[in-house]
């Protein structure tokens, strides 16, 4: 029985986003942070670290290592800055490793566009065909759908940092972008989707991820076996001929490991919903729209084929202790959920989003505009002090470069909500331009007025040009047992002294050592020549040894 599909849209309301806004949108979204900074602690600077150590030829391809500690899982997404740098000899190493990382996320963004106009285009997708004509045309009806998934896509709050590194899980993102359009261009796209099943879950795999991979491997396949189309149902072997191939990667690059870290209590499950809550906004509200709204037709492939990886990636965010990383892979099916909420949604609801949206970035890019304000003029005064306070040795720098895009992306955003707010649209999509706008522009902003406290903040460039005062250069290396990856990294490439990680102090050949303080009990045949923090720590922060 074919029941009419909740969808009721008119002609002009199928009206695509003019190409060049939407481009100009994801470029205000895509490249600022890509240029004028350092990597970033933790995640970001320890996977820059691994690049850089095979491009530099610290460590061989097969087993990328950071002063002798080698990186766990596959090594593609290593492959593919350390490639970067090589290839780019004439530019800043990290930028040139962030290059190729820029292009995959615009990689993400596309195929989130084309994953959904295809699930749109399927007949249980369509709109309700008026009696006396009018509707919305297929494909219009499509590609005003694709443009809603692709703005639920920016808007989403998780992927604005992680989105924006050069760490595996991007790599790993945007093989699940590739899978889900396996499944989506199916029926349509027969070749195109056999080698796009092909290719995302073995780089899923290669990129620390095997686990998740032969999960979707066996969803899709018993997804494409149940369904109405002969394409499709040939799709399965494929899929499971990509986990095969995904099981002999994680295999090959010895990348299997136990990350379960299940938990099963009440304050677990807020964390979880807590995590959800922010990270996948807005989208989670809009899935949930659409899955209520078109409940009576959930097994259609518009609807289960982007649930069925969403689950996936929450199912691995739970059993992985809620990590926020794990959670990031659901973000591509979750925008076409999304977008399918917007052909059911009430006024009331869509002005509720435009006005939260308002509020909320305006505020956000005034608060913005306040301290840097304060950073050029010194009024007012507190935001300066405050920096000054928190990052010992900050001193703001003017640029009017950054300026001059800064003003021009604010006057943008205040050009948006008139527009918005003054009329009444009729586009699918008009009810995710703010959000998505919004958080382009408070990205924007982040990257150009407020680069040079944030780049002083999360850059070890400070902790290595203290550390300078200490540790000559002409140093045979500095031993660093039980240090973080991402100081070693520091170290080892922007400090450019050679670090041993894996021998203890007494076993190790180093001249100098760089011990988390304080050193309660003194090494023997070692003393301690000063005492270094990075300029945000109130701690304690690191001990520098020398050899007697």
């Amino acid at each position: 029985m074919n029941l009419p599909t909740p969808a009721i849209v008119a002609v002009r309301g199928a009206q695509r986003l003019p190409r060049l806004a939407l481009i100009f949108l994801c470029a205000a979204y895509v490249l600022p942070g890509l240029f004028g900074r350092d990597p970033w602690r933790n995640a970001d600077l320890s996977s820059f670290g691994f690049m850089a150590s095979i491009a530099q030829g610290h460590a061989a391809w097969w087993q990328p290592a950071i002063g002798g500690i080698p990186a766990a899982g596959g090594p593609l997404p290593y492959w593919i800055g350390a490639l970067a740098i090589k290839a780019l000899p004439f530019i800043d190493a990290a930028l040139a490793a962030r290059l190729p990382f820029a292009l995959i996320l615009i990689g993400v963004l596309v195929l989130v566009w084309y994953s959904s106009f295809h699930l749109a285009c399927t007949d249980a997708a369509q709109p309700v065909a008026f009696a006396f004509g009018g509707e919305a045309h297929s494909i219009d009806y499509a590609r005003a759908l694709a443009d809603g998934a692709l703005l639920a896509l920016i808007a989403s709050l998780g992927l604005l940092q992680l989105g924006h590194e050069t760490t595996p899980e991007l790599l790993q993102l945007a093989a699940v972008s590739l899978y889900l359009y396996a499944l989506a261009a199916a029926p349509f796209r027969q070749t195109k989707s056999r080698w796009a099943a092909l290719m995302s879950l073995p780089m899923l795999a290669a990129s620390d991820a095997p686990a998740v991979a032969l999960a979707l491997s066996l969803v899709g396949a018993v997804l494409c076996r149940r369904s109405n189309f002969e394409q499709v149902r040939t799709l399965s072997g494929w899929l499971l001929a990509a986990g095969l191939l995904a099981a002999l990667s994680a295999w090959g690059f010895n990348a299997w490991a136990w990350r379960v870290s299940a938990q099963a209590s009440f304050d677990f499950g807020l964390s979880m919903l807590s995590l959800v809550g922010w990270f996948c906004w807005p989208s989670w509200p809009l899935a949930l729209w659409t899955l209520w709204r078109w409940r009576s037709h959930w097994q259609r492939r518009h609807i289960m084929v982007p649930l069925s990886c969403a689950l996936v990636s929450l199912i691995t965010c739970a059993l992985m202790g809620g990590s926020d990383r794990a959670l990031l892979l659901s973000l591509p099916a979750l925008a076409p959920l999304a977008a399918f909420a917007l052909p059911t949604l009430q006024r009331g609801i869509a002005a509720a989003m435009d006005w939260f949206s308002v509020f909320f970035f305006s505020a956000s890019a005034l608060f913005f505009w306040v301290y840097y304000a304060s950073m050029q003029t010194g009024w007012p005064a507190t935001p300066v002090a405050n920096m000054r306070r928190l990052a010992d040795g900050f001193e703001p720098s003017f640029s009017a470069s950054a300026l001059l895009l800064a003003l021009l992306a604010s006057l943008a955003w205040l050009a948006l909500v008139r527009w918005r707010t003054a009329r009444h649209q009729p586009a699918l999509w008009k009810s995710l331009v703010l959000p998505a706008s919004g958080v382009a522009l408070s990205w924007l902003l982040a990257m150009s007025l407020m680069m040079p406290p944030l780049d002083y903040a999360r850059s070890d460039t400070p902790l290595v040009e203290r550390l300078r005062a200490h540790v000559p250069a002409s140093a045979n290396c500095i031993a660093t047992p039980n240090q973080a990856l991402h100081t070693m990294a520091a170290l080892e490439f922007q400090g450019g002294w050679r670090v041993d990680g894996l021998h203890q102090l007494q076993s190790s050949p180093c001249h100098y050592a760089f011990l988390n303080g304080p050193i309660k009990e003194m090494p023997e045949g070692w003393e301690q020549i000063a005492n270094i923090r990075r300029p945000t720590e109130r701690a304690y922060g690191f001990a520098v040894l020398r050899r007697l």
